[in-house]
């Protein structure tokens, strides 16, 4: 499904710069990859896993694939997957109207427009921003449990909202919980709408 997205790093002015991701971009579908890519393939090295998903690609993500759950348990393989794979892809075939090569699709907060969520790689966490509601968002620290029922409410997604979670049919017993902060910005200016 379509749900375009991006994901980013913390910049020293409080923003952030990062990179378009065309497919899948709801919580539900990026958390438990974002997270479980953290806590095993790059084993905790924020620095390691920023330089693969956002400087790693010459244009942008087309998909975020299972190769981003490299070294987890087989367990939590297969509780996210249901065993299936796919591989992280970058878009193929692009052309422009006036034949100049396909130009990196970069994202920062001036530039958002037709996004509706945005993850940033923070120290502490995955600041999730639903961008259809805000300029930003709470953060779900690193140790939250990547089988948390994420919610893809964009409402739920507030800087200082409730936590990001639905309640599930039947609750899975997890070893943690996800931490939800609030990430102060400075003002930003008002999001404009290219025509």
């Amino acid at each position: 499904m379509t749900t375009r997205s991006f994901i980013a790093r913390p910049t020293e002015a409080g923003g952030y710069e990062g990179i378009y991701v065309h497919l899948d971009g709801l919580p539900s579908h990026h958390l438990p990859l974002l997270l479980t890519a953290y806590q095993y393939r790059f084993n905790c090295d924020l620095e390691a896993m920023s330089r693969h998903l956002v400087d790693g690609v010459a244009i942008g993500w087309d998909e975020l694939g299972t190769d981003l759950l490299d070294h987890a348990p087989p367990e939590l393989f297969l509780a996210l997957t249901g065993g299936e794979t796919w591989p992280s892809t970058q878009p193929e075939n692009l052309w422009t109207l006036d034949g100049s090569p396909p130009q990196r699709m970069t994202v920062n907060p001036e530039a958002t427009d037709d996004l509706e969520w945005g993850y940033v790689l923070h120290p502490h966490g995955i600041e999730v921003i639903s961008l259809s509601e805000q300029h930003r968002g709470p953060v779900v620290g690193w140790a939250t449990d990547p089988l948390y029922p994420f919610s893809d409410n964009a409402a739920m997604w507030a800087p200082t909202g409730p936590g990001p979670g639905r309640v599930p049919r039947t609750a899975p017993k997890l070893s943690t919980t996800p931490v939800a902060t609030s990430v102060s910005a400075p003002a930003s200016p008002s999001r404009t709408t290219r025509r």
